[in-house]
């Protein structure tokens, strides 16, 4: 790390946990982050904030007013413009030295694909189960590590699924893919502003814990938040031998 940099993650740097070598973890690490939306702007912020050398953001959205309540990494200066786009030019602002790729097109299995070979961590800001699927198995098939939360009205959840550890169940063993679940967006349903926030920041923590090997990640565990009494509950989450996503991981893992 040069000088500016000693400076600019100092904080980091008196913690046990990340100091000097965690640090240069994050600086060589690379995160996709897909979805630029309510629960991607804190994550993309965050991860930029503490000097993760690489963010590759996905989305096919442009920026609306109805955004602005709760998405704060857009502007009103920068209504209409690709939320991808919006995302570079914010997170320019806070760390010009983070490498940002935006790619403003709807993710399908293959660019996922794709993507997860070349990055160390996935956060899945998403708000739609079939590509919520597709990012998982990408992880499952590059054996990276998930980051996933998700947020309506008042209720949150976030947690790590880690196939490279033998324990940890993958998305679609809480939510397997033949089962039929109804959409829930928050354009019909609504959002607290804050709750994306919340939910979006434990994101960005857990996705750091991850990259510098810092505490104790959410693998095979749900974390719920309710906003409305702010309360957190924990779930324990068994892995599904049976998951067709994920039973035929690489005996291997540990």
């Amino acid at each position: 790390m040069n000088d500016q940099q000693l400076l600019r993650y100092a904080r980091h740097l008196l913690l046990d946990d990340v100091g000097v070598q965690g640090q240069e973890k994050l600086l060589a690490a690379h995160a996709l982050v897909l979805g630029a939306g309510g629960l991607g702007s804190p994550v993309a912020l965050y991860l930029a904030s503490a000097g993760v050398g690489r963010i590759t953001i996905v989305d096919d959205d442009t920026v609306d007013l109805t955004n602005l309540q709760r998405q704060i990494m857009h502007t009103q200066a920068r209504l209409g413009q690709p939320k991808v786009a919006s995302a570079q030019t914010a997170l320019a602002q806070i760390n010009p030295e983070v490498r940002v790729t935006a790619l403003a097109r709807r993710a399908d299995a293959d660019l996922l694909h794709t993507l997860m070979t070349g990055a160390d961590v996935a956060l899945d800001c998403s708000d739609n189960f079939t590509t919520r699927h597709a990012l998982n198995r990408a992880c499952i098939a590059a054996r990276k590590p998930l980051v996933a939360g998700a947020a309506i009205g008042f209720d949150g959840q976030v947690s790590v699924y880690d196939t490279r550890q033998s324990h940890s169940p993958c998305y679609a063993c809480l939510f397997p893919e033949s089962q039929a679940v109804a959409e829930v967006r928050c354009a019909t349903m609504g959002v607290f502003a804050p709750l994306v926030g919340i939910v979006g920041s434990i994101q960005a923590a857990e996705a750091l814990k991850l990259l510098t090997g810092a505490g104790r990640p959410l693998t095979g565990r749900l974390l719920m938040v309710d906003a409305r009494h702010m309360a957190f509950t924990e779930l324990q989450l068994p892995r599904d031998a049976a998951c067709a996503a994920c039973a035929r991981r690489d005996p291997s893992a540990h």
